[in-house]
């Protein structure tokens, strides 16, 4: 989906208990992050949601940080996924893009975890601000959301707390 055609979303709601989100940040870029993870703890305060963060060195490290969350014997509802990656002027881009996608992928399907994907892949510095900012393009906002519902779909389902 575009950051410009990105709905205005109402506050946030989750039937149960407030639930227990783990948030895995890579901060390479700390304003772009960090603004990001102000956007989603928004999203989650409207639910009460309990929330742990721990920081990665880079977006590569997001998806062992994941892996190692879902074998702990620590139990959360739902993951947070927050980082940024910028174009560069090597191939280097494309294959961290790819291999984070396809590594939280992997480790989502393979443990049916609810996850929230806030990974920006841009072109600019400038793009990445732009969808970082305290307003209803937020990227980290938007991952919150996905997050809720999906622990929404696993409570339905009695998967998930």
């Amino acid at each position: 989906m575009s950051t410009l055609d990105s709905p205005e979303r109402g506050a946030a709601s989750l039937a149960g208990p407030p639930p227990r989100i783990l948030v895995i940040a890579a901060p390479y870029y700390r304003d772009v992050v960090d603004g990001m993870l102000r956007g989603a703890q928004g999203v989650l305060a409207d639910v009460q949601a309990v929330t742990e963060t721990v920081e990665v060195a880079g977006a590569y490290e997001l998806p062992a940080a994941l892996a190692m969350a879902l074998t702990s014997p620590r139990r959360w509802d739902g993951f947070l996924l927050l980082g940024c990656v910028v174009q560069g002027e090597t191939d280097h881009y494309t294959f961290i893009c790819d291999a984070i996608c396809h590594g939280v992928m992997d480790v989502s399907t393979k443990h049916a975890a609810a996850i929230g994907f806030g990974l920006l892949t841009v072109d600019s510095l400038a793009q990445a601000e732009a969808r970082s900012r305290d307003d209803h393009m937020n990227k980290g906002a938007e991952a919150a959301h996905a997050v809720l519902g999906q622990v929404a779909i696993a409570r339905g389902w009695g998967i998930a707390g």
